[in-house]
């Protein structure tokens, strides 16, 4: 197991290299540029969309869900554990500079979602069964052609992969197990973990086999509340050590262009982990929360590209910035820093210490909430990857193996289970920049008739 643990991380450093670097991050950059920085001057208009001012969904041919169901279900799979867990493992492992590069990658995703987002409602397809999808495999073949399937291919196997929501489980059990059973002097292990991924698979069963109309509907009624609860919490955090907040800040822009803090002046794989992490947070440019969105009942692709941007100012600049503060204000980190990677275990120390009591069942309620609301929406990425694969009628077993694997996850090790994620989400990304930089002309055509037909009140299609 240690060999395999060994090659898999050889295998994550490799996908994750500089040019999956420039990629990303060059990729988003040259959509602000070529959108002139379109989500910065219509983001009070997306706010407003989904405020039902822009409002003309009425067609269940056009998809399965509503845009805020749809934004929900995104969210839902992007503030997951990663927004709790993933914020530390990159301060351990990065330092707190690594913060800051992963707000440079939520900058850039935002025009990233805005493209890939629009691009899986103009191009969608349908599958075995007769129904309209939408996501990257769709918008490859339906708008570059039946000569770029192969691509659709590589990026739906390894859709099926990155969408397994194995760092959630292995979290979940991980403050569970830490948190929890050892206070009550419950012995931990494998067994013990074993019990609690048996568990966290049947709980994750009764959501996920009902479709995405069940996940939207679950997902809208989570992520309201899970949002309110987090923020309240290191609200009060930020209180208490208030007067470690502005040497917090600047420590995050001095070790971003430094690394000292943990790196040892490697800025380069300083760069590199908060890009992986970001991208782990926020999911733009892989390609996920296009699945979501392309389920939308919205005919106007610009209108859901203007919804999809919100998404990366909600889970990184504004759900990771609250982790890393709390995190950093009250110096937890420090005790941690160059250590096997701890996850969530650090986050949980710094509850403990600025809340007393309180602060680790805060943090339970919460990557409970933010956990399941992750693993009842990935599923849907998954299977939507296994039918445009192996058809519509098939599709429905991935989700058998889907919740199976998260038993497994359970009782490995975090960094396994980090490298392979990542591994899958960088081999996506490669897939969905790709084609959304080939089929950008065709998004900023349809963003300048859009904003030229519709000014006020109900738009036209």
């Amino acid at each position: 197991m240690e060999q395999f643990e060994q090659l898999i991380d050889k295998i994550s450093a490799w996908v994750w290299s500089y040019p999956l670097l420039i990629l990303l991050i060059g990729g988003g950059i040259f959509f602000l540029a070529y959108s002139r920085f379109l989500p910065f001057r219509y983001f009070n208009r997306s706010i407003q969309i989904l405020r039902g001012k822009y409002n003309s969904e009425n067609s269940d041919e056009r998809g399965q869900i509503s845009s805020f169901q749809a934004l929900s279900t995104a969210i839902a799979a992007t503030v997951g554990l990663g927004s709790i867990a993933g914020v530390a493992v990159a301060i351990t492992m990065g330092g707190p500079g690594a913060i800051f590069w992963m707000w440079i990658t939520a900058i850039a995703g935002m025009a990233t979602k805005f493209f890939t987002c629009s691009l899986s409602v103009m191009y969608k397809g349908k599958d075995s069964a007769g129904t309209l999808q939408g996501g990257p495999m769709y918008f490859i073949t339906e708008g570059l052609g039946k000569k770029w399937k192969p691509l659709a291919v590589v990026f739906s196997v390894c859709g099926m992969g990155g969408c397994l929501c194995l760092f959630q489980a292995n979290q979940l059990t991980e403050i569970i197990s830490s948190g929890f059973l050892v206070e009550a002097g419950i012995e931990t292990g494998i067994k013990s973990n074993f019990i609690i991924g048996l568990s966290i698979c049947a709980i994750v069963s009764l959501v996920v086999f009902g479709g995405i109309k069940r996940i939207g509907k679950v997902a809208a009624a989570m992520v309201p509340a899970m949002v309110i609860i987090y923020f309240t919490a290191v609200l009060i955090i930020m209180i208490k050590y208030s007067h470690n907040i502005i040497p917090t800040i600047q420590l995050i822009f001095d070790d971003a262009f430094t690394g000292n803090a943990v790196s040892g002046g490697a800025l380069g794989a300083l760069i590199l982990m908060g890009a992986r992490r970001g991208v782990f947070c926020n999911e733009a440019g892989v390609g996920t929360a296009s699945m979501a969105h392309g389920a939308s009942k919205n005919p106007q692709p610009i209108r859901e590209g203007l919804v999809a941007m919100i998404e990366p100012a909600i889970d990184t600049i504004l759900i990771c910035t609250l982790t890393a503060v709390s995190v950093l204000v009250t110096g937890v980190w420090e005790q941690f820093a160059g250590e096997d990677v701890k996850g969530i275990t650090i986050t949980l120390a710094a509850f403990e210490q600025a809340l007393p009591h309180a602060g680790k069942y805060i943090l339970l309620v919460s990557a409970l909430i933010f956990a399941f609301s992750t693993l009842f929406t990935s599923s849907y990425y998954g299977t939507k990857c296994a039918s445009f694969l192996f058809g519509a009628k098939r599709a429905k077993y991935y989700n058998y193996f889907y919740v199976i694997t998260l038993i497994f996850a359970a009782i490995g090790s975090v960094n396994l289970v980090v490298c392979f994620i990542d591994t899958m989400y960088g081999l996506m990304a490669y897939c969905t920049i790709t084609a959304t930089i080939a089929l950008s002309p065709k998004i900023m055509k349809a963003a300048k008739n859009y904003f030229k037909n519709n000014t006020s009140g109900r738009e036209i299609e």
